[in-house]
């Protein structure tokens, strides 16, 4: 337990959602000050009560302005769906950059919190991505050095909340329905009035610090009990046929196809739906004396629309002229021992030339640059960044050449930055901007990036595993 008072300044990381802005509003009447971080907002609006300030989560100098002075972040972010012209990533590779990136900012900062919300881990069960995701956040959250509090949470009943808002539109637009496998396993779900008013007492209170918590209603519950009560609720009685199939791949098809909701979102909440999401130990549930309502008071409540918690109005940008596609790219790449993420933008500069042999020729040139060339002509410029760069992060801008646009809002970037206690290297491209035609892009260097980025991690393999075969050498077993 801290010493220390507890924060009064705090930001929330995902602030537009459905929990992030009653959250905001709650922290607001609580006498917090609040600063709300949105990509699509007005930077430095003041908009009842609460401070906006628009950031892009993938830049990290977006993530250290917003985040200077807080003491305490909120971090309610996921990132299942894309949001660029071109997404060349996983939803777990995104979701490790973007919380990397505030952790740094929020150590960066002088932050003494970040509170999580994250979601509930079966024991003895391999995770689906979802959730193997989820875990991995919390530890990139607090991989530099600020104490992380996680409130595992299973699903959150509430209006507007994606997962209760794909099972009501399930029961609305369905006469009758056929249940897989999955809907027998059990679940805990919670009010989102409940873990909102959670949210802000672990704060209020100092509690949990630097631990990770299971929260839940009081009720453990089957999904096809989730799916009658809600069918109650709107007035509807549905034919429910149990079937003893569960191939996730049919359920997610038939999960989007009903709903309307895009795989990128379903798919990995239906991977989560094998296991039976139970919270553990709700113990700092009970010392706060928060219960919770029952299931068929939260489903009442989210399918009303209503909430005993306030809303909170978010600023809007002015409409204009539709941005220009950009591209986001991540790769992940084993890191060899001992090695940092400069040692491994060294080494990618220094084997992209023979990669690229004898198609494109890499030059380097005055002020930390390099430039890819053929034929005569400079297709690419990227310039080191010494400034922003560290050991466990090297950044180079995309700062010329002929399949680039440049001068955007955000500038095209690459970046190798180790994660998970150097262990792991991920190579990202951000906002960058292609010259060439959209469609001969994505059929061109498009494919062509992610062949480079394919020969990089088989190179750093071997290196990796010529550095474990020499170590064996050194230290032959029965000798350390």
């Amino acid at each position: 337990m801290s010493e220390s008072p507890p924060p009064r300044r705090v930001a929330v990381a995902g602030a537009t959602g459905f929990i992030g802005r009653r959250l905001c509003a709650l922290l607001r009447d609580r006498g917090f000050a609040v600063t709300a971080l949105g990509r699509s907002v007005p930077d430095g609006v003041t908009l009842d009560g609460v401070t906006w300030r628009r950031a892009d989560l993938f830049s990290l100098k977006d993530c250290e302005r917003a985040l200077a002075g807080v003491e305490a972040v909120y971090y309610l972010v996921h990132s299942m769906l894309p949001a660029t012209g071109l997404t060349q990533a996983s939803f777990e590779d995104m979701d490790l950059i973007l919380a990397d990136n505030v952790a740094r900012a929020a150590a960066a900062g002088g932050a003494r919190r970040i509170v999580y919300l994250g979601g509930l881990v079966p024991p003895d069960a391999e995770l689906s991505r979802h959730l193997a995701s989820r875990r991995e956040v919390e530890g990139a959250l607090g991989a530099h050095g600020v104490p992380v509090t996680t409130l595992r949470a299973g699903l959150v009943i509430g209006p507007d909340g994606s997962s209760f808002r794909i099972l009501e539109r399930l029961v609305r637009r369905l006469p009758s329905m056929v249940l897989p496998r999955w809907t027998r396993r059990r679940t805990q779900p919670i009010a989102l009035d409940d873990v909102v008013e959670l949210l802000v007492r672990v704060v209020e209170q100092d509690a949990a610090v630097g631990e990770a918590v299971d929260v839940g209603g009081p009720e453990v519950v089957t999904y096809r009990s989730l799916i009658e009560r809600t069918a109650r609720a709107l007035g509807r009685t549905p034919l429910l046929w149990d079937v003893p199939v569960g191939n996730p791949t049919l359920s997610e098809l038939w999960v989007s196809g009903v709903t309307g909701q895009p795989r990128q979102l379903t798919g990995p909440l239906i991977e989560s739906l094998a296991h039976s999401m139970v919270a553990r130990d709700r113990r700092v549930q009970t010392d706060l004396g928060l219960e919770g309502l029952g299931v068929d008071e939260a489903i009442r409540r989210a399918v009303a629309g209503e909430s005993v918690l306030p809303d909170l109005q978010v600023p809007r940008l002015p409409s204009g002229p539709p941005a220009l596609p950009v591209v986001r790219s991540v790769q992940r790449i084993p890191l060899p021992p001992g090695r940092d993420a400069s040692w491994a933008a060294r080494e990618y500069l220094a084997w992209l030339p023979r990669f690229l042999w004898p198609v494109v020729s890499v030059h380097p040139r005055e002020g930390g640059r390099w430039q890819l060339r053929a034929l005569g002509l400079t297709l690419l410029e990227l310039t080191w960044s010494p400034e922003r760069s560290t050991p466990g992060r090297a950044l180079l801008y995309v700062t010329g050449g002929r399949l680039a646009r440049v001068g955007g809002p955000q500038p095209g970037r690459l970046e190798l930055r180790a994660v998970e206690r150097g262990r792991t290297l991920l190579a990202a491209i951000h906002d960058f901007a292609p010259r060439l035609p959209w469609p001969v892009y994505l059929a061109t260097q498009a494919l062509a990036h992610l062949a480079v980025m394919a020969g990089f991690r088989r190179h750093l393999t071997r290196l990796a595993a010529d550095s474990d075969r020499s170590w064996d050498q050194r230290h032959p077993a029965g000798t350390v």
